[in-house]
């Protein structure tokens, strides 16, 4: 057999809407071509347990079949490395032979393995536990409030942790988030904003399912801050940004999100507010795939006018315009750098607003957390989840922190059950910091 041409006959079909995309002999040499590439590399062997296994299984074929690289490669590979990715973009991020570095091998391996989760939902159906993990807004809204302390009282039983991990495969180890007496929406709605709130302008805020219903102190030390920095808080209607459906392949029920969430953005951004989302995952969905789901002019310009909750701090920071009456600060701070904010390639922008407080030095954690939202409550992945989540934990430890800080809330439970410490947000810091009441 002829070495499979690493470079690609046409460009890759990464777009929902391109009929390529659910062509399924189109998918297949797509797999080769850029699993033969990633074999000859190896550059991204320790990111994931995705590589090691398609490593193994190209070598495999080698020694037993007579293969030059990837092209005796079955579905079952396929499946098989598919699964063990959680999405953490990095890979992209350090590859060398991406379309943003403009090579014309044009590799992009995250959405190359979600197109083939998409595909094959769509041959076989989403999964129990796929659904079951794709509808976290869905579930908070149901178990937050008056259900919240029944809610909570299953999440900690162990006996019940089993059986739901027995009918619905999430892990009955993962720690889940507890569900919250009062949602952030029913916060909002009855906090007195701050003097200082709108002078500025007004932003939107993009709450995320753990801001609304897990976390609310999250969303509202967001609130707290922004008004504080001058700044009137809009939360329009609002439903999950659609990355846990994404994750088990339904693209359907994500489209369908991401379609009903720009139409409530949309009149705000028209107006001029910026939409900001206290958490790295919602906001690259926002950013990257709702212009790919929708491919609108509406969706891109939401997109366009959306900033990750710190990166929105940094510009003002940028702009001479950030607030700097800081009352205290937090000495040494162990700043985890969630992998999908690195994805969006605007650096550690909390970080940087962090070191302006007084007494406080931060040392920066790249480190993942190996949670992607939904794969690592799975219970078959759960061992390498935690096995891969050992160099963040060994990196806090490092660097002897009175402070963790994660932009990543899912991040921050895993920390709880590594590191036996509970991670702020950096909006919930700098809430302490301008000692700002979240009541």
């Amino acid at each position: 057999m002829s070495k499979i041409d690493p470079k690609p006959k046409t460009a890759p079909a990464f777009g929902f809407s391109d009929p390529r995309y659910w062509d399924e002999r189109d998918l297949e040499g797509e797999l080769k071509r850029v699993f033969e590439i990633c074999h000859s590399c190896r550059m991204c062997v320790n990111f994931c347990g995705s590589f090691p296994d398609l490593f193994s299984r190209v070598d495999r074929d080698i020694e037993t079949k007579d293969a030059h690289g990837a092209e005796m490669l079955d579905i079952d590979d396929f499946t098989s490395v598919t699964d063990l990715c959680w999405q953490c973009k990095m890979c992209y991020i350090e590859c060398p032979y991406t379309p943003d570095q403009g090579h014309a091998w044009m590799v992009d391996v995250p959405r190359l393995l979600q197109r083939e989760k998409a595909q094959r939902a769509k041959r076989q159906g989403i999964t129990m536990q796929d659904r079951a993990l794709g509808e976290p807004g869905r579930l908070g809204s149901l178990m937050s409030g008056t259900f919240a302390p029944v809610s909570n009282f299953v999440n900690a039983n162990r006996l019940m942790r089993k059986v739901n991990e027995k009918a619905l495969g999430i892990s009955s180890k993962f720690p889940v988030p507890g569900f919250a007496a009062q949602s952030f929406e029913r916060w909002l709605a009855k906090h007195e904003p701050l003097p200082s709130a709108g002078k500025s302008g007004t932003v939107a805020i993009f709450a995320t399912c753990l801001g609304d219903y897990n976390f609310p102190k999250l969303a509202a030390a967001t609130v707290r801050v922004l008004e504080k920095n001058g700044y009137a808080v809009e939360r329009p209607r609002q439903e999950c940004c659609g990355m846990p459906n994404l994750d088990g392949g339904d693209i359907d029920a994500a489209r369908a999100k991401a379609r009903f969430n720009v139409e409530q953005l949309l009149p705000l951004v028209e107006k001029g507010f910026p939409v900001i989302v206290p958490g790295p995952t919602c906001s690259y969905t926002i950013k990257k795939e709702w212009p790919e789901l929708l491919g609108t002019p509406e969706a891109k310009k939401v997109a366009a006018s959306t900033f990750e909750a710190m990166e929105f701090m940094e510009r003002l920071r940028r702009e001479k315009t950030l607030v700097k009456d800081f009352t205290k600060g937090f000495g040494k701070v162990a700043y985890h750098a969630a992998c999908h904010l690195r994805a969006q390639k605007i650096g550690t922008p909390g970080a940087r607003i962090l070191g302006l407080l007084p007494d406080t030095e931060v040392d920066i954690v790249e480190k993942c957390s190996a949670v992607d939202g939904t794969w690592g409550m799975k219970a078959q992945y759960y061992e390498m989840g935690r096995k891969y989540a050992q160099k963040l934990k060994r990196g806090i430890e490092n660097a002897e922190p009175k402070l963790v800080v994660t932009d990543c809330p899912l991040s921050a439970q895993r920390i709880l059950q590594e590191n036996d410490v509970t991670a702020l947000h950096p909006m919930e810091a700098l809430a302490g910091a301008y000692g700002l009441s979240l009541t």
